[in-house]
């Protein structure tokens, strides 16, 4: 996981470490509850994102933070479901031939949940899911310029660790990371030069509603 990713979930980490205190059970999550968060969202790609056109592009695609919103329904105490939504990010792409171009993209994700305590101030969880990533505005650059440029939509499993913090009966803290498997085809002129081997650590920290 990339610094920022570590940097972001300290005070969190550090909070659950400390403090695994139980609530009475208005502050509990309950089944049937919906939680809404709202917050940042960092996308770090992995370090080496693959080659392109035969391995003479060697492909870096930059992080990038926008807001973002998730919706979880409690289908029981334990178990829920989450859909996570953010504003457009945007992504440098870089090379071993410098700046080739930019991208942006949604990467809507719906994973199902298990909450280990939700009687508890400090509630992890985990969760699986499915992401589809739409990638749209991709503009070439650099040696590239010129070309039309463009990035597939791409389908893929993502996997989750995550926080809720209580504050009172309605508001709370939340903090989670996800590991995203995004491997997108990429064409140059309308001929795939190969796959984006982007596979980020999406990390995001936010205050949620319960209701």
């Amino acid at each position: 996981m990339k610094a920022t990713s570590l940097s972001l979930l300290k005070p969190v980490l550090l909070s659950a470490t400390l403090c695994l205190i139980p609530l009475a059970n208005s502050q509990a999550h309950e089944s049937g509850d919906w939680l809404l968060k709202v917050g940042v969202t960092n996308v770090s790609p992995k370090s080496n994102n693959g080659s392109l056109a035969n391995g003479t592009v060697d492909l870096d695609v930059k992080s990038s933070t926008r807001p973002s919103f998730s919706i979880t329904y409690m289908a029981t105490k334990n178990i829920g479901v989450e859909l996570l939504g953010a504003l457009p990010f945007k992504h440098s792409l870089n090379s071993n031939l410098g700046n080739i171009g930019e991208t942006k993209q949604l990467p809507p994700t719906l994973s199902l949940q298990y909450h280990f305590l939700p009687d508890n101030t400090i509630q992890p969880y985990v969760g699986v899911g499915l992401n589809y990533t739409h990638f749209f505005s991709t503009k070439a650059g650099g040696a590239l310029a010129g070309n039309d440029l463009k990035i597939k939509n791409s389908w893929g499993l993502a996997a989750q660790v995550g926080v809720d913090v209580s504050l009172n009966k309605n508001w709370f803290l939340n903090a989670d990371v996800r590991y995203i498997n995004i491997r997108p085809d990429v064409q140059l002129n309308g001929q795939s030069i190969g796959k984006a081997k982007i596979n980020p650590w999406v990390t995001t920290v936010g205050v949620g509603y319960r209701f």
